[in-house]
């Protein structure tokens, strides 16, 4: 069974910088593994991690955004990491890091959505009926999940690998994490506003069609912080890293060459 927490590893052990890699729900640290093998980063320790409740991995501790990024948090200190990059969910953990003072250094944010309005409509509707009714509509959800990385523009090892591991979700497991994680985005809170004004180098990276977007305020607040670079990859990516590894691999070189 795969453990949270687990560990994947590339690079130098003795790297002038280090990174730590945090995957989206439902996706394993092996999701970073095309993005681990750009020769940009080749220079980089790359630390990837798998969240728990995510592609097998049990729950363990406090599965909360600011749980998440607590632990999150002392893995970067454990392994010296200069940069912390997430993907969608890992992403929400990555912000939380920086907000909550848990990390100081660059931060790359994959498809990240900062409030409610930026994330799917279906999604939440599944996840809040699945709280009300019963596991059956994420299970239902998690059953349609490998037709859509069956379509991901990626290599053949590479899409059987992703396509196990979100097989290996527990609808249960996923309606905890993915409760926790929709509470956070609903708060009461300015996330663009907190992040311009905390002085973190930061870039911000979606597709310009699939992964989620940013709602016009959110932008705007944004692209005015003298800290913050946004970065649009052109067409339709739904998997960021697994699907556009060395436009990602790029703004990760960008971020480790500004980190301090």
């Amino acid at each position: 069974m795969r453990e949270p927490w687990e560990i994947l590893t590339t690079g130098p052990p003795d790297a002038a910088r280090s990174v730590l890699l945090l995957p989206g729900g439902a996706m394993a640290a092996r999701s970073f593994s095309l993005v681990m093998a750009e020769p940009v980063v080749s220079p980089f320790r790359l630390v990837a991690t798998t969240l728990p409740g995510m592609a097998g991995a049990p729950l363990s501790g406090d599965v909360s955004i600011p749980g998440l990024a607590r632990h999150a948090g002392e893995l970067a200190k454990q392994h010296g990491c200069d940069v912390v990059v997430g993907f969608s969910h890992g992403a929400t953990v990555a912000l939380d890091m920086v907000l909550s003072g848990h990390f100081h250094g660059a931060v790359v944010l994959l498809g990240i959505s900062l409030t409610t309005p930026d994330e799917s409509g279906f999604f939440r509707s599944v996840v809040r009926a699945s709280e009300k009714v019963g596991v059956w509509p994420m299970a239902t959800l998690l059953r349609l999940l490998p037709l859509m990385a069956t379509s991901a523009k990626t290599t053949e090892s590479h899409k059987q690998e992703l396509l196990a591991d979100i097989k290996s979700n527990g609808a249960r497991d996923a309606v905890r994490v993915s409760g926790a994680y929709l509470d956070y985005i609903a708060a009461k809170r300015d996330p663009a506003a907190r992040l311009a004004a905390s002085g973190s180098p930061v870039w911000v990276v979606h597709a310009e069609k699939g992964d989620g977007g940013l709602t016009n305020a959110e932008r705007a607040t944004l692209e005015a912080a003298p800290n913050i670079t946004l970065v649009t990859i052109p067409g339709s990516v739904f998997f960021l890293p697994d699907e556009a590894p060395q436009q990602t691999a790029e703004v990760i070189a960008s971020a480790a060459a500004q980190a301090t």
